[in-house]
């Protein structure tokens, strides 16, 4: 019997601080996330982020909250509802961290007498943070304590012409009839490091805004590349002209070194200070509305553009739970169920 496994980042249980520094802790010690030293991944995250962040984020967290929960939480419930009313597998929702655990999820479908498990992470491109790190401890979990479970996983989808089309089906959507002068891509930002590291070929990844364009096997692995291939994808998707459209990076920590560039916060003041007006902004590397979009985008993002000379910065919610997208991971998901082994 095959089943799947949905995906995604994860949220605190509540808005508590105690609940957001139990999530941050797991967070920020996983070692793909802050790749350093555990003894020194360990003073940093427990001996300095965590004395002060977390009263920060819960106040972040508190402006986003809704009633039912966590908006992450909740969107993503409401999408493998809707998935799994119309597959005839069992799909089961988990978080890489917080709840439900990753070890829950394969436990329910094991319960169900699943033996084979199709893991998609929610994460349209690839990266060591995010893609990486769920199979890693998927497998980890597996190996330990169902190892008569066969796991395998859906490959990162940035590129994929069903996905480019539900994501910019969306953002036209979102934007038909604003008079919007540049359309942002804003990404999740990692280090610099993480893209070298996860180059195969140790020598392609130059990370000056050429090498992600020139044909190369680190591309399998390359978050940078992936995004800017979302863009470039999702821009002929809606025939855009060339110069009305951007990639940007956000939520950057300049304490763990240099990070994927432009930034966003400083692409949004640019533009605010160069006269633009009116400017839409889409967060590609999100399935899910979260703190990185709502907030960070939403409400921060907003305010500094308008504070800078901007007039209004219309933000496209991400697919969520839409139905042409519920619609794809659903077919994705028949088409892996119908295999062949």
């Amino acid at each position: 019997m095959k089943g799947v496994l949905l995906v995604n980042l994860g949220s605190p249980d509540s808005t508590n601080t105690n609940d957001v520094r139990n999530y941050l802790e797991e967070f920020l010690m996983d070692e793909r996330v802050i790749d350093l030293p555990k003894w020194f991944r360990s003073f940093l995250v427990k001996g300095i982020i965590l004395k002060t962040r977390p009263k920060k984020s819960a106040k972040a967290y508190k402006k986003i909250w809704w009633d039912q929960g966590s908006p992450l939480i909740v969107l993503s419930e409401r999408l493998q509802k809707k998935v799994q009313n119309k597959v005839s597998i069992p799909v089961v929702l988990a978080m890489r961290y917080g709840n439900p655990s990753i070890k829950n999820g394969i436990e329910v479908l094991h319960n169900k007498g699943v033996k084979e498990v199709l893991i998609i992470p929610l994460y349209p491109q690839f990266a060591m943070a995010t893609t990486e790190t769920i199979l890693v401890l998927a497998e980890e979990i597996q190996k330990k304590y169902y190892p008569e479970i066969e796991l395998t996983s859906l490959p990162p989808f940035y590129n994929h012409p069903d996905y480019i089309r539900v994501l910019g089906n969306s953002i036209q959507e979102a934007i038909e009839g604003k008079n919007w002068e540049h359309l942002l891509f804003s990404y999740h930002g990692v280090p610099e490091r993480h893209i070298r590291k996860s180059d195969v070929t140790k020598s392609h990844c130059k990370i000056n805004g050429e090498c992600c364009f020139e044909n190369s096997p680190a591309h399998k692995f390359c978050y940078r590349h992936q995004c800017e291939m979302t863009s470039l994808k999702v821009a002929e998707y809606l025939e855009l002209k060339e110069g009305s459209f951007s990639t940007s990076f956000q939520s950057r920590v300049s304490i763990l070194g240099s990070w994927l560039k432009p930034y966003t916060d400083k692409t949004v003041e640019k533009f605010a200070k160069s006269g633009t007006k009116d400017l839409a902004i889409a967060t590609p590397a999100f399935v899910s509305d979260c703190l990185e979009t709502l907030e960070e985008i939403g409400m921060e993002a907003t305010e500094d553009f308008e504070d800078k000379g901007g007039k209004h910065l219309h933000v496209i919610p991400c697919i969520n739970d839409r139905e042409d997208w519920v619609n794809v991971l659903s077919r994705w998901i028949d088409e892996w169920a119908h295999m062949k082994n």
